[in-house]
């Protein structure tokens, strides 16, 4: 049944994806963005859209203020990555309208030049890091870890003095906590933290849905 369901899911998203019951049924069809379908994207697409300011009527200048208002920025992309399509979205990156090839960095997209949500805004000023590390989606080593996270977790004033006190020092079990995770990071800087995303199961709502398009009870 498994290879079924996988059938299912690529004509759905060749084909169905911004449909009002693709749209309605399968949570991951709100984030999908496809370059030779940018019409019914925008128009159908029930999250992304919305969350880049992408639909030009309906900007929202709250996000934007917002999201400029930001003291740092990390976005982290993982170079084996096989759930973020193509990998650079981590970045903002991605295809030319209409096509698939190549893949623009974010500086070139529209998202940036026109500073749709601030990204702009917060790169001029310094405040965007990109960084790039080893490993699939969202499976970050200890070592990687301390280097990249754990110093933006760090109380600003502590910071420029000199100590290793973190956010919200006042609060004595955020700072025990906090300390108990930087341990875990020393003991193992190699080891792999977050295990990461190499496949995907789809949850047994999503087959559910399968289901009822083909017309049996949801039996694997």
């Amino acid at each position: 049944m498994k290879g079924i369901f996988c059938i299912i899911a690529d004509n759905l998203i060749k084909s169905e994806i911004y449909s009002d019951y693709v749209q309605a049924h399968l949570a991951p069809s709100g984030y999908l963005k496809l370059p030779n379908n940018l019409p019914a994207y925008l128009e159908k697409c029930r999250f992304l859209p919305k969350l880049n300011n992408e639909i030009p009527a309906e900007r929202n200048s709250t996000y934007k203020e917002r999201f400029s208002s930001l003291e740092n920025l990390v976005l982290i992309m993982f170079e084996h990555d096989t759930v973020l399509i193509p990998k650079e979205t981590a970045w903002f990156g991605y295809y030319p309208d209409g096509e698939f090839n190549p893949v623009m960095p974010p500086q070139q997209t529209q998202l940036y030049t026109e500073d749709w949500i601030g990204l702009k805004t917060l790169d001029d000023a310094g405040k965007v890091k990109f960084i790039n590390v080893t490993g699939n989606h969202l499976g970050i080593t200890r070592a990687d870890m301390r280097k990249y996270v754990v110093p933006y977790l760090k109380d600003e004033e502590s910071t420029e003095s000199g100590t290793t006190e973190v956010v919200h020092p006042s609060s004595s079990e955020s700072h025990q906590n906090m300390q108990v995770f930087r341990q875990g990071l020393d003991t193992a800087s190699t080891e792999v933290m977050i295990e990461g995303s190499p496949s995907y199961s789809w949850p047994s709502s999503i087959k559910s849905v399968f289901g009822e398009l083909l017309g049996f009870a949801g039996n694997e």
